[in-house]
């Protein structure tokens, strides 16, 4: 199997149900790694607080992560919103993880790229916590009845997968709106920083893009979209979605401009 660079991962939410941690475990398996970046949301303390669903293949996630620590790959633990309870240990390393408020990449063709989930960029999770927890339960039924749709689409034969939460995002016009303006200031905190780029989670709506020079990337979630930013070793970056084998992201993962929104969100470009 191939070795690559770096992983970046994001919203993995352990704890829950809805939480891929086989298909994780898959990804893993067949992509080891120099480092891992783990962009916050790993652990959904939120949703543990109504009821805690740990499975053994979530547990073998935990162990295997600190098992590759001990074995000399680089992992970094950036807290999210959902596990922000980490951040009171910053700066600290918990079995071979370090634990850090965000990071600055470098990848090997010299592009500095700043880690961080993305919460901070969402004015709803900073200043209205409980429409945020409110939308959270909502996102995580859309998931759970596309368990039930995803059964009954193989019952029937129809191939691919197709996610519900997703065709939820593309048709509401606000969270269109609602993720454009997300990377936006995302984008805008990098430039300000002097960096050639961002990485970050929070949203669950995984792309990749080149914008106005920079580099947008969102690692996406294991909870639906099942994807991950990878840097190879010759220091290009891919989005890759995992739904039981490698396959490249499929277009409606990075949503078409809503109506409203100028052209400079319109003309966005992929990148990789």
């Amino acid at each position: 199997m191939p070795r690559v660079r770096t992983l970046f991962l994001s919203d993995i939410h352990l704890g829950t149900r809805a939480c891929q941690a086989q298909r994780l475990l898959d990804f893993l398996r067949e992509h080891p790694a120099e480092q891992i970046y783990l962009i916050g949301d790993i652990v959904d303390f939120w949703a543990m607080r109504r009821g805690v669903w740990w499975s053994a293949a979530q547990n073998t996630v935990v162990q295997k992560l600190l098992r590759r620590a001990r074995h000399g790959e680089r992992i970094v633990f950036i807290p999210g919103n959902h596990d922000e309870a980490v951040r009171d240990y910053l700066d600290v390393s918990f079995g071979d993880i370090e634990v850090r408020a965000e990071a600055v990449h470098e990848t090997v063709d010299g592009r500095r790229l700043l880690l961080t989930h993305g919460d901070v960029f969402d004015q709803v999770t900073r200043h209205y916590r409980w429409v945020a927890v409110l939308g959270d339960v909502a996102y995580d039924l859309l998931v759970r009845l596309n368990v039930v749709l995803s059964w009954a689409r193989r019952s029937f034969g129809v191939a691919g997968y197709w996610s519900l939460a997703g065709y939820a995002k593309r048709k509401v016009k606000t969270a269109l709106t609602f993720i454009f303006d997300f990377e936006d200031s995302a984008l805008r905190h990098a430039r300000e920083r002097g960096l050639d780029g961002i990485v970050c989670g929070h949203i669950h709506w995984a792309a990749i893009r080149e914008i106005d020079g920079l580099l947008y990337a969102n690692c996406g979630d294991w909870v639906d979209s099942c994807s991950a930013i990878v840097e190879h070793l010759d220091g290009r970056l891919e989005l890759v979605a995992w739904h039981g084998s490698p396959r490249a992201v499929e277009d409606d993962v990075a949503a078409p401009a809503p109506d409203g929104v100028g052209a400079d969100a319109a003309g966005r470009k992929s990148a990789s």
